[in-house]
């Protein structure tokens, strides 16, 4: 059965969090589990009278590397066998609207755009053919990173660390529901300018044989978001920056870099 598309945010008001469906400029709210038959409240609520928070509340969020063919070529990068991916740390996760940190180390920070899968079933080693009927739906991310402390230390590649600062993960506005992955496109602006535009048809795994491979290693969880990797234009951020990740029928994910 197609899914029904729509977009779902979560949202602070009056001090008091909650979640409902967009329509325009406004957020239908709904009582219960998103993932789950979510139930309409009746209330309506201007959208620019909210606070947006991370779309999901994940258990963990898995970050690919190496999933993209124009990058890897470029970056000379066989084809993996399997999926390469690392672990960002909750006290990455950041709103849309929310400002990245500069760090208190020296480094270069990169910007990533990349499309995130949030997952909507429970799930311990799918079957390929059935992983996209565990996922609930699809939002925005930038996986940010110190790119200098990669290979700082020659014996041990420190990508928990690189990528696992506070604010390192900014993720929404929504979550999206009943898209093509396929027919998505990423573009990432740098103050207004486009830094990456690259189709999500190029990845070298799929969105069903990632979910699949990885839930081999781990259980998934409903809200769980597993970043695919990015591609060709990332670029480093300098304090004072806007940085915004959009996506075709998601929409667009905009943080600026250190202000917090």
């Amino acid at each position: 059965m197609q899914q029904l598309q729509q977009r779902w945010v979560r949202f602070a008001r009056a001090g008091k969090t909650g979640f409902g469906a967009l329509d325009g400029k406004h957020v239908r709210e709904h009582r219960g589990d998103m993932f789950a038959a979510p139930e309409p409240t009746g209330s309506v609520f201007a959208l620019d009278e909210l606070r947006l928070l991370t779309p999901t509340q994940p258990s963990k969020v898995i970050a690919l590397w190496n999933n993209f063919h124009a990058l890897g070529e470029k970056l000379q990068l066989p084809v993996p066998a399997e999926p390469l991916y690392l672990l960002k740390a909750p006290n990455s996760f950041l709103a849309a609207g929310e400002p990245i940190r500069k760090p208190l180390c020296e480094g270069k920070v990169v910007f990533e755009g990349e499309l995130g899968i949030v997952i909507g079933k429970t799930c311990t080693a799918v079957p390929e053919a059935q992983a996209l009927d565990h996922v609930f739906g699809y939002t925005c991310a930038n996986d940010v990173t110190v790119a200098d402390i990669l290979h700082r230390d020659a014996s041990f590649a420190q990508w928990a660390r690189a990528k696992g600062f506070d604010t390192f993960c900014p993720m929404g506005p929504a979550v999206a529901t009943g898209l093509d992955p396929a027919s998505l496109t990423v573009t990432t602006l740098l103050d207004g300018a486009a830094r990456q535009h690259y189709p999500i048809s190029d990845m070298r795994f799929s969105v069903a044989q990632l979910v699949s491979l990885i839930s081999l290693d781990m259980t998934l969880h409903p809200g769980d978001v597993i970043l695919c990797g990015t591609s060709v234009g990332v670029g480093s951020m300098k304090p004072g920056n806007l940085v915004e990740v959009e996506i075709n029928g998601i929409g667009r994910l905009s943080n600026r870099f250190g202000d917090g």
